[in-house]
């Protein structure tokens, strides 16, 4: 295995040179373009890595199927889904179009910025720091990493900058969708975003959810198989912003993307990928980490579909 992803980083790392990172979040802006690295963690628990594995990059987006489950367990789907609809929206992840134009106004999809916003608000604590702790702490379960932590610069970046975010949140408020303290709950998202990762740990997240919410370790079922289930078919319709329906057609995995260049994904009963590389496509996905992983399925016959 370790062989195949050497051989698929050297192949499709001069697609580094066709992406940009990301810069409207400023700190993001220092990440190396040319990295590349991937990890995989199977059913097993065999962990194989290639190329530069132990880059450390902010988990971004990655994280919105994470919260979201945490959110559901919190609240329950029918209450969630009251604030956040279930459809692709076909826009850009921070676009703001749709929620005007739509009725009732609400976030299409909790894998968009305003949808996460959302699920962002609902996570339940008596303040933010309590908040934040479960965020963390069902991170740092699920990826097997105690020392998982949030990035100060990047989230200091984030919040300085996040006028967008901020506008929809306000709208948000505006149409009932959230309720509370706009600033906290974007504190709250900021935080969420900028906790720091690598390949592994992503990849130990996605083979939780590979295996429907079950520690293998401990037969503990640690979040109920139907809320995995719901993660997971987000992350096919909606993971990987504007291009998800082309990536499920090309690659077929549930899989979630972030702007710090990660890609998280999932194959159910098999194992959990984690990919990094902060050259980004138009669209917001790695570039060469898009490329890696259609590679990846072809040869494993990885495709759910």
């Amino acid at each position: 295995m370790e062989l195949l992803l050497s051989e698929l980083i050297s192949k499709n790392r001069y697609w580094t040179s066709f992406g940009r990172v990301a810069t409207y979040i400023p700190e993001l802006k220092n990440a190396d373009q040319n990295a590349l690295g991937i990890a995989v963690v199977d059913m097993d628990g065999n962990i194989y890595k290639a190329g530069d594995y132990d880059t450390k990059f902010t988990i971004q987006s990655v994280s919105k199927p994470i919260t979201l489950m945490l959110a559901l367990m919190d609240y329950g789907p029918e209450y969630v889904f009251e604030k956040v609809g279930m459809e692709p929206t076909g826009d850009p992840f921070n676009s703001m179009r749709k929620l005007e134009t739509i009725n009732p106004s609400r976030p299409l999809n909790p894998m968009i910025n305003a949808g996460a916003i959302a699920v962002a608000s609902l996570i339940k604590g008596k303040d933010n720091q309590e908040k934040m702790n479960r965020i963390l702490g069902l991170f740092r379960k699920l990826s097997k990493n105690p020392s998982l932590d949030i990035n100060e610069n990047v989230y200091f970046s984030e919040k300085k900058t996040g006028d967008r975010n901020r506008s929809m949140a306000y709208f948000l408020r505006d149409v009932g969708v959230i309720e509370g303290n706009v600033e906290d709950i974007l504190d709250l998202y900021f935080m969420q975003c900028s906790i720091e990762v690598t390949c592994e740990d992503i990849a130990q997240i996605g083979m939780f959810l590979a295996n429907h919410g079950l520690v293998k370790e401990t037969g503990e079922q640690y979040v109920p198989k139907h809320i995995t289930q719901i993660a997971k078919t987000f992350m096919v319709t909606c993971g990987m912003y504007d291009a998800s329906g082309e990536f499920a057609i090309q690659v077929g995995v549930p899989a979630k993307s972030g702007v710090g260049g990660g890609i998280m994904c999932a194959i159910p009963n098999k194992m959990g990928i984690g990919v990094v590389g902060p050259a980004l496509d138009k669209k917001g996905n790695s570039i060469a980490g898009v490329k890696m992983l259609h590679e990846l399925s072809k040869q494993l016959n990885l495709s759910i579909f």
